[in-house]
C-alpha cells in the first residue's frame, strides 16, 4: 500500500478520516442539523475529538435533484464556520463547486478544496487552486444535482471514469495546478446507480494507477440503503447505513485510499487504523 502524503494535510502514515460539516438546510444525510453557524463550529470540534484529520466544510447540497444556492448565501454559511475552526487549529477543506467560495474559504483558513465538479461548474476554479498552493480535490462529474441522475449511463464504468477524470487532470494541469496538488475522487453515487458504485470501488486499483491520491466519500449514500433494503424493498434509512460505510471505510484503507469522507467519524477512525495495523503487519 502506498502511503500518500499531501502538502499541509495530516500525515499520520495511514488512510486519513474527513468528517462532514454541512451548513446546509437540506443535506440529505442530516437533514440540517448543523446549519447554525454555531452548532456546526461545535460538531467540528466534537469530529475532531472522535478522531477526524480533516473537517469538510460545505455550504450547498449535491444530493440528487438539489437547487443550487447563491454565492452570497454559501458565502454566509461556510466563511465562518471555516475562519473558527481554523482558528482552533482545524485543519480545514471547503467543499465548493465556486472558485470565489473556495478563495475566500482559502482565506478563511482552509487548507484544501474538495471540488465535486473536477473545475467544470466554475471553470475559475483551477486557476484559483493554482494561486492558492492548496490540495484540490478533482470528482468526477458529469451535471449538476437536478440532472445527474441521467447522465449515469456508461458500458465500463471504471475505464469512463478513469478516462474523464484524467482529462479533468490534464484540464486543471493545464491552468497552473501542480501534480503535487491533486487528489482524485470517483465521484460515487454522482451521476452513478448502484451498480456503477460498486464497480468502481472494486476497480480502485485502476483508479489508483493514475499516480494521485484517492479520496473516497461511500458514506450514508443511496446504494448502501439500497443494498440493505428491507424485504419489501424499502431502502434503508441514510442514518442506518453507518455500518456499511464502516465497511467500505476498511476495505478502501486496506486497498490503499488516502483518506474517507465519513459522517460518523469515531467508528471509521478505528477502522483506518485497524487496516494500518493489518497492512503493516504483512509488509
Amino acid at each position: 500500500m502506498t502511503t500518500w502524503k499531501v502538502p499541509g494535510m495530516p500525515d499520520e502514515g495511514r488512510c486519513l478520516v474527513m468528517g462532514v460539516v454541512n451548513v446546509t438546510p437540506d443535506s440529505f444525510s442530516d437533514g440540517g442539523r448543523w446549519f447554525d453557524p454555531a452548532t456546526a463550529v461545535r460538531h467540528g470540534l466534537e469530529l475532531v475529538e472522535q478522531g477526524a484529520d480533516i473537517i469538510d466544510v460545505g455550504g450547498e447540497s449535491t444530493r440528487p435533484g438539489a437547487a443550487r444556492v447563491s454565492l452570497d448565501e454559501e458565502l454566509a454559511r461556510v466563511v465562518p464556520v471555516i475562519r473558527e475552526l481554523s482558528q482552533e487549529g482545524v485543519t480545514v477543506s471547503v467543499d465548493t463547486m465556486r472558485a470565489e467560495v473556495a478563495q475566500a474559504a482559502v482565506a478563511a483558513g482552509a487548507k484544501l478544496v474538495n471540488d465535486v465538479s473536477g473545475g467544470l461548474a466554475d471553470p475559475a476554479m483551477p486557476r484559483v487552486v493554482a494561486a492558492s498552493g492548496v490540495p484540490y480535490v478533482v470528482m468526477h462529474w458529469r451535471g449538476h444535482s437536478h440532472a445527474m441522475n441521467s447522465e449515469a449511463v456508461y458500458g465500463d464504468v471504471v475505464t469512463e471514469v478513469r478516462e474523464e477524470i484524467s482529462k479533468r487532470v490534464a484540464s486543471v494541469l493545464a491552468e497552473g495546478v501542480a501534480e503535487s496538488q491533486i487528489v482524485l475522487d470517483p465521484g460515487l453515487g454522482f451521476s452513478k446507480n448502484s451498480e456503477h458504485n460498486w464497480a468502481l470501488l472494486a476497480g480502485l486499483d485502476r483508479l489508483a494507477e493514475l499516480g494521485y491520491p484517492l479520496l473516497i466519500g461511500a458514506s450514508r449514500k443511496r446504494f448502501l440503503g439500497r443494498l440493505l433494503a428491507d424485504p419489501d424493498g424499502t431502502p434503508r434509512p441514510f442514518s442506518r447505513s453507518d455500518d456499511a460505510t464502516l465497511a467500505v471505510t476498511t476495505l478502501v484503507a486496506r486497498a490503499g485510499a488516502w483518506c474517507v469522507r465519513v459522517h460518523n467519524v469515531g467508528p471509521n477512525a478505528d477502522a483506518v487504523r485497524v487496516a494500518a495495523a493489518v497492512q503493516g503487519a504483512g509488509a
